[in-house]
């Protein structure tokens, strides 16, 4: 088997409910995208959903077309080796990530066995916990979803926060409520999304603690300030979690080699499945667990079943799934994969041609807010 080619459709549709953090507090409830199709010389493809669709076909006509498409790491080194001068950033590890994810969905269909299965993993089941992106919900909202979530099983949950103290400290309590109807501890952990600094994460944090068992503060510095995150889990009771927006493996070995997190942030922006596998054994032998990000479909929980250091994984449930057929449930709290051949799921046709676009779509994804690690800017300015 030898790959031909691949093929990209952008799309953007409208997700069930917005999301916003505190760089974005009005949100979005767009969704834009892009479906890969990694093609073969006996029609079987391999998908993904990614972005950067010209580095997507510059890649695969230097370095995929007429490989086999079985030697999944050998490729993944390839790629990145050719993007070693501007380096594995951006717009490459985007594409990297798609062709990776594309490649595991391909060598698992070629097996005709589910992907937990070709990557090793003995048990289908990833633990879950529900995460709002919620910033933009009003405390109805917010009780409904993760009420709802509750009602899966689901005890952990994670709830931007940032720019109001009393606001804040209300809308955990609303989650913590709504999670507790699960009929389990609930489990809290909140994101700020880098939008304060070390100090001000210290100083809010012994506000909040005072009246909340926080399981993790995500993202309270710079994703790259190894030393400021370090202040701020030396001196919070609450575990200190980043890595989301780290692309490279390199990237996480400062956060790892000055115990600067206490769980490490991993999924498939890291340069894929590859990229994710990589870290989360470099996270391992420091003893650090990790937890998989939100991801369409929850493809990613194939890889994290098969890791011993992985504790719970990001779901966020509002409808950005819309152009596949189908997705991975949650049942008593666990994602449960299926034994479809490889990610479990593909693209609907007929709402991928609905929902197709002329050119990228909108940009999802928005800039870090005025005042950033200054000065607190309230969530109506």
């Amino acid at each position: 088997m030898k790959i031909t080619g691949v093929r990209t459709v952008p799309y953007q549709f409208t997700m069930q409910r917005p999301i916003g953090d505190a760089n974005n507090p009005a949100g979005s409830d767009q969704m834009p995208g892009l479906a890969v199709f990694l093609d073969t010389d006996e029609d079987l493809s391999g998908i993904a959903m990614g972005g950067a669709g010209d580095m997507i076909h510059t890649l695969v006509d230097r370095l995929l077309v007429g490989q086999d498409p079985r030697g999944v790491l050998g490729h993944w080194n390839a790629m990145v080796d050719l993007v070693f001068k501007s380096g594995n950033r951006g717009a490459n590890t985007a594409a990297i990530a798609a062709l990776d994810t594309a490649l595991w969905d391909l060598k698992a269909r070629i097996n005709d066995e589910p992907l937990w299965r070709t990557l090793g993993a003995s048990s289908n089941r990833v633990r879950a916990y529900a995460s709002g992106i919620d910033l933009c919900l009003s405390d109805d909202e917010i009780r409904d979803f993760y009420t709802r979530m509750a009602a899966r099983g689901v005890s952990g949950g994670k709830l931007k926060i940032g720019l109001d103290m009393e606001s804040d400290l209300r809308r955990i309590g609303i989650m913590r409520d709504a999670l507790a109807t699960s009929g389990k501890t609930p489990e809290l952990c909140i994101d700020v999304n880098e939008y304060w600094s070390p100090k001000q994460a210290i100083r809010y944090m012994h506000v909040i603690e005072q009246e909340y068992d926080i399981t993790w503060i995500e993202e309270p510095a710079r994703r790259w300030d190894a030393d400021g995150l370090r202040k701020v889990s030396d001196n919070v009771r609450a575990a200190v979690a980043s890595g989301e927006n780290l692309h490279s493996l390199e990237d996480f070995v400062p956060l790892l080699s000055n115990r600067a997190v206490d769980v490490l942030n991993v999924g498939g922006g890291a340069s894929g499945i590859t990229g994710a596998m990589k870290i989360a054994a470099l996270a391992y032998a420091c003893e650090t667990p990790v937890t998989m990000m939100n991801c369409a479909a929850n493809y990613m929980a194939h890889l994290a079943a098969t890791l011993p250091n992985h504790i719970m994984m990001e779901v966020l449930d509002n409808g950005r799934d819309a152009v596949l057929t189908h997705t991975h449930p949650i049942v008593d709290g666990w994602i449960e994969l299926n034994d479809e051949p490889g990610l479990g799921f593909t693209f609907d046709e007929e709402k991928l041609r609905q929902c197709a676009v002329d050119g990228p779509g909108s940009r999802f994804g928005w800039g870090r807010r005025t005042g950033a690690g200054m000065y607190l800017v309230g969530p109506d300015v």
